[in-house]
């Protein structure tokens, strides 16, 4: 099935990364929901060949042999600017243009048109200013599909690593982390790597909340009195979990080459880790939602829209994965287990 591609603010960098990336990558399964006018008028600013069609008008693509595709050719849904968009400049009218996008990625991927869903980087502070209340893609994309919980995860090569809690103060951790919250964490991430990822029997890691996984006690009591008894109740039910084990030793090898992946209980926790194995490939990944969403790991980058500047490592990272996890999910019933 195809991947619907949203770049994000029209002044960022998202456009530029998927003209970059036409040029020498497979498109023929992309659909980019943007305005074609944005896309013509940045490949004439970066001197990028391309040709536009018309998602709505072309024909099915047909399955190529690797290596055989027909590169600086994108199929595009049209959807229209509000107001002319210059590279770098911010215009609060084009917020309804980045949600119409992400609306229309959204649809087509519940009704099944679209297989997956790859996300740019938006400017939230300019979504707000246009008076629209938004938090994020993640939160958007779990009130228009109508879940009550989902997960982020971020990955790269060799690496997978969820988060218990997000974007929270690190005082507030402790005390937001729950039995409740952890098992929903915990099971929606185990059910995403069955599922999504074609892991017949995941094997999660489970990070400790203070030093030492807590020391016995010495260090904290949040090992003790939550995170163990839960571990050893979702063990009976059949999950593969190992832990809490100290975060400053478990994110080595001799543990990494056995997870699938890694439950951290803060940001600042995992994520470090993760970027500095695979920083500008990796992948933001929401799971808990009826469909597969994956997006960059970076912002707008304002001041390199328009220069050719960009990175596309990431954008091509979050594409590949939408399109594993796409034939993970056509594999997961009865699939034999992937090698860590």
């Amino acid at each position: 099935m195809d991947i619907a591609i949203t770049p994000g603010e029209p002044a960022g960098i998202g456009p530029d990364l998927v003209l970059q990336l036409a040029q020498t990558q497979d498109c023929s399964r992309w659909v980019v929901i943007a305005d074609p006018t944005l896309l013509q008028q940045r490949a004439a600013t970066l001197r990028l060949p391309i040709t536009l069609v018309d998602w709505q008008q072309a024909p099915p693509a047909e399955p190529r042999s690797p290596g055989h595709f027909e590169p600086k050719h994108l199929r595009v849904l049209p959807v229209p600017l509000e107001e002319p968009c210059r590279p770098g400049v911010l215009c609060p009218a084009n917020a309804r243009y980045v949600l119409k996008t992400l609306d229309t990625a959204i649809d087509g991927c519940l009704q099944q048109r679209f297989g997956a869903m790859v996300t740019g980087p938006v400017q939230k502070s300019v979504i707000n200013e246009e008076g629209i209340a938004f938090s994020g893609h993640t939160e958007y994309l779990q009130q228009r599909c109508g879940v009550d919980k989902v997960v982020m995860m971020l990955a790269t090569e060799g690496l997978r690593v969820s988060l218990a809690t997000t974007h929270l103060p690190l005082r507030e951790v402790a005390d937001a982390i729950t039995a409740d919250s952890l098992e929903q964490v915990l099971t929606i991430t185990h059910r995403s790597l069955r599922q999504q990822f074609g892991i017949d029997r995941p094997r999660i890691l489970v990070c400790g909340l203070n030093p030492h996984a807590g020391e016995s006690g010495h260090l904290g009591r949040e090992e003790l009195d939550l995170i163990i008894p839960l571990l050893d109740r979702l063990r009976k039910q059949g999950l593969e979990l190992v832990g809490p084990l100290p975060a400053d030793t478990l994110f080595t090898p001799k543990h990494l080459q056995q997870a699938d992946a890694v439950l951290a209980m803060y940001h600042d926790q995992g994520l470090p880790v993760l970027k500095h194995m695979g920083f500008g490939r990796s992948v933001n990944i929401t799971l808990g939602l009826p469909i597969i969403r994956t997006s960059v790991d970076h912002g707008t980058a304002l001041d390199l829209a328009g220069t050719g500047e960009g990175d596309s490592g990431s954008l091509l990272t979050a594409i590949q994965t939408a399109g594993a996890m796409l034939q993970g999910s056509r594999a997961s019933t009865g699939a034999p287990h992937v090698q860590r």
